[in-house]
């Protein structure tokens, strides 16, 4: 993963109006892990990954952007 992964997600976040409080209460997690996502400073779990697709109503395809260039 990557920093690209982390913009995604803060873009996902402000667009819902949401803080990082927020999301990261949603996930059982702390809001400094929640942190380090965005910032590209550490990688989520599968589980937290799946979570976060779920939270923000997207596939994890599309916050992990693996399409084929």
């Amino acid at each position: 993963m990557s920093v690209q992964f982390g913009k995604r997600c803060k873009i996902l976040r402000q667009k819902k109006g949401l803080t990082q409080q927020q999301v990261a209460d949603a996930l059982g997690i702390s809001r400094s892990a929640y942190a380090y996502y965005e910032i590209g400073g550490s990688e989520p779990s599968l589980s937290v990954l799946w979570q976060l697709a779920q939270y923000f109503q997207v596939s994890a395809d599309s916050l992990l952007d693996t399409s084929i260039k």
